[in-house]
């Protein structure tokens, strides 16, 4: 029996680091993959909003640059948490689910709005990154419990 009385601290669970060399399981690197094709998809999005609002005559700049700027900060937070995961920096998963999960009702109001054909792979899609960052497999090379 140890000597700790009941205001004792424990010290807190700090996860392994994986090994330098140590593989990253299958469904990390997918995750990973969607996170990176999605900052891609956003950057250009990015891309083309800025050209929208350098170009087009009859528009509010202030509405212009808030909905640009929002994307481009949303296009640099998930090449943040991909770049993170590849890391396999255990704080970033919690922000990668939470951003997959945001694909859900982004999905749901297109297909709700007869954008079908790009509702449902958007919706599967936030399915998918969502579901394989919660694995066991993702979850243990990442060192959480």
């Amino acid at each position: 029996m140890t000597d700790q009385g009941a205001g004792a601290r424990r010290e807190p669970h700090v996860p392994e680091s994986p090994q330098p060399g140590a593989r990253m399981p299958g469904t990390l690197r997918v995750a990973v993959g969607l996170l990176l094709a999605e900052t891609v998809v956003v950057a250009v999005i990015v891309a083309y909003l800025v050209y929208a609002d350098l170009t087009v005559r009859d528009v509010v700049l202030q509405d212009a640059l808030i909905v640009t700027g929002f994307a481009a900060l949303i296009a640099v937070l998930l090449g943040v948490l991909a770049r993170a995961l590849i890391r396999r920096r255990a704080w970033a998963r919690g922000p990668a689910v939470v951003l997959e999960l945001m694909l859900l009702p982004i999905g749901w109001f297109m297909i709700s709005a007869g954008v079908v054909w790009l509702g449902v792979p958007v919706f599967a899609l936030g399915l998918l990154g969502a579901g394989l960052l919660v694995t066991p497999a993702t979850r243990e090379a990442l060192g959480v419990r």
